[in-house]
Formats: C-alpha cells, structure tokens, sequence
C-alpha cells in the first residue's frame, strides 16, 4: 500500500525561502527602531522644534515597520511551508510555543506601530487663512 504524500507548491516554497532570508536581519531591524525610538526621546527630551520633532517619529515609524516586517516574515518561517498553502496547517502551527512567540511579537509590534502612528506623530501646524470665504 502506497501512501500520497501531498508536495506544497513551488511558490509556497519560494515564498518560504524568501521569508527565511527576510527573517535573518530581525535582530538589526529591531535593534534600529530601538536606536530610533531612543533619538526621539532624546529629541523630546532636548524640547526640539517640532518639525525635528516629527522627522525623527517617521523615522521611529518607518523603522518599526520593517521590524515588522520581519517578524511577521520569521512567524511565516516558523509556521513552515506547508503553511502557505494550508490554512490549517497554519493555524496548528500557531499553536506550537514558536509559532505562538512570534505570532505574540508580531502582534505587540504591530500594536506598539499603531499607537505611535496615533499618538507619537506631531502634526505640524496649518496656518489659518487671513480671509474666510463663504
């Protein structure tokens, strides 16, 4: 008796090896947005002009998306192949203690971007027109 064992697709293992590659550079990416994050409170701190003030938290934001990036790229690594074609196989392997710690970091990276987008941004002042027409 012969048993099929189905194959994942070409790109599902494309996709794969991609996202190990992205995935290497996770440590660089996050320590960045660390290093980032940190200009910007020294900036706060130094009571900067506020146009500093908002260059340095798109800095901070541009940074903490590619750490999410890459996280997002090591969770899809750690879930393995057959998890890009499979929506089951993608959620048992979210259940496991590696899958469950990087879907946890994915989760509190995109969470930590959302609230500075909302609230870390200054916005720079619009002027108000000399003259209001009706």
């Amino acid at each position: 008796m012969a048993f099929f064992r189905p194959r994942v697709s070409r790109e599902a293992e494309v996709r794969y090896h991609a996202d190990q590659e992205v995935g290497k550079g996770y440590a660089e990416l996050l320590e960045r947005a660390r290093a980032a994050e940190h200009a910007l409170h020294e900036l706060q701190a130094q009571r900067a002009p506020i146009d500093r003030l908002r260059e340095a938290a798109l800095v901070l934001d541009r940074a903490l998306t590619e750490a999410l990036r890459g996280a997002e790229a090591n969770a899809r690594a750690t879930y393995g192949v057959k998890a890009y074609d499979d929506r089951i196989a993608r959620r048992k392997a979210r259940a496991v203690p590696a899958g469950a710690m990087w879907t946890a970091e994915v989760s509190r990276l995109r969470t930590l971007r959302e609230q500075h987008r909302l609230t870390g941004v200054p916005r720079l002042p619009r002027p108000v027109p000399a003259v209001v027409s009706r």
